[in-house]
């Protein structure tokens, strides 16, 4: 992956070397020393700091009163956080995995996306809801899920997924002071992988928050992901150089508002589009991207948009979940498909 654009005039202070996982954490200590009205909550956030040690270390520096263990319901979470947010704090809840998010599931689609509105904008609804996703960690059922698009779909939230380090520290803090409802989805494999650790510029200006990034130029297709499936983009743009095709790659970052912009322009270049996803294809972000750029660039379009994504299945056993993800392969061969068309 190209590196991120750094001020060299920044003082050395200012520029850290970090993982996805050690981005979040800072990213999250920063907006509680920011803003005294941020509050972390969720399962094992505290003393444990996190299944994954996201929150590691931020009880003890800021306290039980501003990180809280809650009991094992989901449900409650989302609801204590509402009424928080409703009395001015900003909170930010952890779902412990992906598949977990669903017992409050209804409390999201139905108070918390739809509150603001039902009171004709005189309640803001300021919170996050952290959801680490995709699957690639070799976990038991119900920790390896992509339901972000029962969220995308519902009027009233904001979705967005990062997927490197530099994104996660900026967006976790632009999330948390965003007046609406966040959904927060972080790639779980990726948390501790070397691969998207990158300096993190903390005096930087950091890009909008709903925003997509080309994450690096080509022109022989366009690849979009987000989240998990950034890093099988950019390992599929690498390999192809081998073959003498240079692919673009774009990193979605918003998946609701979804910021379409850069993908049209990148496609009315390369006439080619494959879109990479870990969630099952059918009725999906991978299927709005697909119509939204037949519609906009059709003329521009050398062959079909095409798809690799999960499969329209339950998420398997974690033996048989690397038949499931995209891969380098699939994401190969589709470019493939869609050259020779």
């Amino acid at each position: 992956m190209a590196a991120p654009v750094i001020d060299r005039s920044a003082t050395a202070s200012s520029v850290r070397s970090l993982t996805l996982g050690k981005a979040l954490n800072l990213g999250l200590r920063t907006a509680m020393e920011a803003d005294p009205k941020v509050l972390v909550m969720g399962e094992d956030v505290g003393k444990l700091g996190g299944v994954f040690r996201i929150t590691d270390g931020l009880q003890k520096d800021f306290g039980e009163h501003r990180v809280l263990d809650t009991p094992l319901a989901e449900s409650g979470i989302i609801g204590t956080a509402v009424g928080l947010a409703v009395r001015g704090f900003r909170p930010v809840c952890e779902i412990q995995f992906d598949g977990f998010i669903f017992p409050g599931f209804d409390q999201i689609v139905s108070q918390v996306a739809k509150l603001h509105n039902r009171t004709l904008g005189r309640v803001k609804v300021p919170m996050v809801i952290r959801v680490p996703f995709g699957g690639g960690i070799g976990a038991v059922e119900h920790h390896s899920e992509s339901p972000e698009s029962y969220f995308a779909h519902t009027a009233g939230l904001k979705v967005v997924a990062c997927s490197n380090a530099v994104d996660a520290y900026w967006m976790i803090q632009q999330a948390i002071a965003c007046d609406d409802p966040v959904l927060f989805f972080e790639p779980k494999r990726l948390y501790h992988s070397g691969f998207m650790k990158a300096d993190v510029d903390t005096a930087a200006t950091p890009q909008p928050l709903f925003a997509s990034k080309v994450l690096r130029r080509g022109s022989t297709a366009t690849v979009v992901a987000y989240g998990p499936s950034v890093k099988v983009a950019l390992d599929a743009a690498t390999a192809a150089e081998e073959d003498g095709h240079s692919l673009e790659v774009i990193d979605l970052r918003a998946l609701s508002p979804l910021d379409l912009g850069p993908v049209f322009e990148s496609v009315r270049r390369t006439g080619r589009l494959v879109v990479v996803s870990e969630a099952p294809s059918e009725a999906s972000l991978s299927s709005e991207i697909a119509a939204r750029v037949q519609q906009e660039c059709f003329h521009s379009l050398e062959a079909p948009v095409l798809r690799v994504t999960g499969f329209d299945t339950p998420y398997p056993p974690a033996k048989l979940e690397e038949h499931f993800l995209p891969d380098l392969d699939r994401v190969l061969e589709a470019v493939d498909r869609s050259l020779a068309w």
